[in-house]
């Protein structure tokens, strides 16, 4: 009989990755995907699987949540088939390859000062290198179109649906016909919001006789994004008015166009001071240039500023600083500007290098757009932290910090409810993405308004479906 294994996303958010075992089929494999925060270390252990068992790996999109661990797969014996957007695979070659950079930095760090003590036999080895990421892309990929089905075999066959949560992220839906009797077996993937800046609404699914769906924010309401938007400009703009600088700690992918769109249409409304404007990643720069490339797939406010001007997202006042030596070129710069840099989360990256600079004067303002799982530095500051901990360094919190979690690239509650509720035959519901305390809130809801059997998925539990 068929059963589903969660081995990451399962009572915690990130570590997507859900094992599909066939009684006569291929084994599938859905994400692939880093821990953060709080289960990092759990990147590094052995798989709960052979990766030689897993046939076909399917994507739901290019976070690093989802695909990070893909070349530590194909590392440990995983040959066979990726399937997904081509747009995913074009942002998860960005992701991975950045990911696999770091990891090789931090190794020749940590074996520098090991080599003093004698101890660099003890430091472990990177979880993979740029090789191991670029071998992802010489297996075997196919590439899915939304809303076209894909015949895997004879008795199993993937479609994949616009979730409007980034660019080439879907709802994948399996279909496997087992002794005459077909199943339609649902992951939801990270689902967008019915109202965003850059992206289209997700599409609905008529059938699942198992649904596993995220539940990040099953337990509450996103403020209402208009409110977010004008709630960010006037941020800006004080902080701009004020003499100080606006640092934004952003994801590259998604979380940035959004602003850099928001930005830049702030800037033909005539509603943003003369200001420089700084994309500082290397990654959200490359990222961007992939939107652009793909900006059919995006909403009409992207489509109005392309007609205007032949690109989404550039304008007179952006500047990107792809080189090392360009980002600390911003340093120069004693007001007026507005620095978007990585990572979104503070665990790394060229926004750190900015706090250790700006953080400390109280003209300036810090405006998270995004989550903040439980751990990590954006979390710390969010939560009221007065000083950090920075290059061995004491710095003081005094800049302005602002939670704006209205951007959200995810659902809220209403918007999981009300996709569910398009569905017209929905069997059983399995909670994965999420946190334990928010999910228990998020099964209430659901047994209240949709009366559906409600479960959540423990990690490596076996899910008979």
């Amino acid at each position: 009989m068929t059963f589903i294994q969660s081995f990451g996303a399962a009572e915690t958010v990130t570590g997507s990755c859900h094992f599909l075992q066939l009684k006569n089929g291929p084994n599938i494999l859905v994400d692939c995907g880093y821990f953060q925060g709080e289960n990092e270390e759990q990147t590094y252990a052995p798989f709960d699987f052979d990766p030689k068992d897993v046939d076909i790996v399917l994507l739901t999109h290019a976070h690093l949540d989802h695909v990070g661990r893909v070349p530590k797969l194909v590392k440990e014996g995983f040959d066979g088939k990726v399937v997904a957007l081509r747009a995913t695979m074009d942002l998860a070659e960005v992701i991975l390859m950045d990911s696999a950079k770091i990891a090789e930095e931090d190794y020749k760090t940590a074996l520098k000062k090991a080599k003093r003590t004698g101890n660099e036999k003890q430091v472990p080895l990177p979880i993979y290198t740029s090789d191991d990421a670029k071998a992802v892309f010489d297996l075997i990929i196919q590439y899915a179109d939304y809303n076209k089905a894909i015949q895997l075999v004879p008795s199993v066959k993937v479609t994949f649906r616009n979730a409007g949560h980034i660019l080439g992220s879907a709802t994948i839906q399996i279909e496997v016909s087992e002794e005459g009797d077909t199943k339609s077996l649902v992951f939801s993937g990270d689902l967008g919001s019915r109202r965003d800046i850059i992206m289209t609404p997700p599409s609905f699914v008529k059938k699942a006789d198992a649904l596993y769906i995220e539940s990040t924010y099953g337990d509450r309401e996103h403020r209402p994004l208009i409110e977010t938007i004008d709630e960010c400009k006037e941020i800006i703009i004080n902080t701009l008015r004020n003499k100080g600088n606006v640092l934004i700690p952003s994801f590259a992918i998604e979380r940035t166009q959004e602003i850099l769109l928001l930005i830049k249409q702030m800037y033909y409304d005539k509603e943003l001071p003369i200001c420089k404007v700084f994309l500082d990643s290397p990654m959200a720069i490359r990222a961007t240039q992939i939107y652009n490339n793909y900006h059919a797939e995006l909403n009409a406010s992207a489509d109005k500023l392309l007609l205007r001007d032949g690109t989404v997202f550039d304008f007179p006042y952006l500047q990107y600083s792809l080189k090392a030596k360009d980002s600390k070129l911003i340093n120069k710069e004693e007001s007026g500007c507005i620095i978007i840099a990585g990572s979104g989360m503070c665990t790394g990256g060229r926004i750190l290098h900015h706090f250790k600079h700006r953080l400390w004067d109280d003209r300036n303002s810090v405006i998270f757009v995004g989550y903040q799982v439980k751990g990590t530095l954006g979390r710390q500051m969010i939560d009221g932290a007065e000083s950090i901990q920075l290059y061995h360094e004491k710095i003081n919190v005094n800049a302005k910090i602002h939670m704006l979690s209205g951007f959200s690239a995810h659902a809220d509650q209403s918007d999981l409810l009300a996709w569910m509720s398009e569905f017209e035959q929905l069997e059983k519901i399995y909670l994965i993405h999420g946190e334990s305390d928010k999910q228990a809130v998020f099964k209430d809801v659901i047994k209240e308004q949709l009366h559906k059997s409600v479960h959540i998925v423990k990690y490596g539990e076996k899910i008979y479906v």
